[in-house]
């Protein structure tokens, strides 16, 4: 057996289920987001993070200096797809573990991997900006579902993110990218309507939340000297339907998927099954 193999059967295959209650998927489906404490185990984020870290400080290479870098760009380190990149952390990303609870928070049959995405926060990084993830994706469902996952514990000041209870009931609200004028035209709208804002603060490492595409939400800047080290992984309801691209972004983003055009169901090779009860 070489080295690989070996390091394949040691990770945790985090095929178990955490069991949610009735009362936690009523508040995720009303709300659009909520948090999970320990949705991965302390062990298994050790097995895994070192690898996810390892293709993050690769790619930082590519980065300009912090200073050098628009408001989206100093947000954070941004890698996607890591689950085609590697075979130890496709184990990661497409854990039915995982894949099993956005299911049943959006009390669907089935769901797809749509992306997956580590997002390092660098020490001195600025905040994200208030917006709706759904804005870059065409996809013409209300079922879709990003996880949030710490590698490393986060204190008050640099997590969670801040969420709109019931934002995601709204749907497409704004076409604005993330960006400086996004942050400023929502937030003066959820100051307007006297929205409620939620953030969970400190998480331990393997601790996520889970919140809906349409729901808004932004993150602070990292005031520390430490990297905030967040494993994202993005979920659509199995039998999901192409939107019709209506902004650049959409245009740009459904190009990844190529033979994909509005009213098909998305069904993709970088969009495998990864749960069905």
């Amino acid at each position: 057996m070489n080295m690989n193999q070996d390091a394949k059967r040691q990770l945790p295959d985090l095929r178990d289920s955490y069991e949610l209650t009735a009362e936690q998927i009523t508040d995720y489906q009303r709300d659009g987001h909520i948090l999970l404490r320990q949705a991965a185990a302390s062990n298994e984020i050790a097995a895994y993070r070192p690898l996810i870290d390892g293709f993050v400080q690769e790619h930082a290479k590519q980065y300009a200096p912090i200073d050098k870098r628009d408001t989206y760009g100093k947000a954070f380190i941004q890698v996607g797809n890591l689950w085609r990149r590697s075979e130890e952390l496709r184990r990661f990303v497409l854990a039915r573990r995982f894949a099993k609870l956005a299911a049943d928070l959006m009390g669907v049959d089935g769901v797809r991997i749509y992306q997956d995405q580590a997002l390092f926060k660098e020490p001195g990084g600025g905040h994200t900006p208030w917006h709706q993830d759904q804005t870059y994706w065409p996809l013409e469902t209300p079922h879709t579902i990003t996880m949030w996952m710490p590698l490393t514990d986060i204190p008050d000041s640099v997590g969670s993110m801040t969420f709109v209870p019931g934002s995601h009931l709204k749907g497409y609200m704004s076409r604005m990218a993330i960006s400086d004028e996004s942050h400023k035209t929502l937030g003066e709208y959820i100051e307007k309507k006297a929205m409620r804002k939620i953030s969970y603060g400190a998480m331990k490492a393997g601790d996520a939340t889970f919140h809906a595409g349409w729901t808004l939400h932004c993150a602070p800047g990292n005031p520390t000297n430490a990297m905030r080290e967040i494993m994202t992984v993005i979920y659509i309801a199995d039998g999901s339907v192409v939107a019709e691209p209506d902004s650049n972004a959409r245009r740009n983003e459904l190009k990844i998927y190529p033979n994909l055009k509005a009213g098909d169901v998305f069904d993709h090779e970088l969009t495998p099954l990864v749960f069905k009860r």
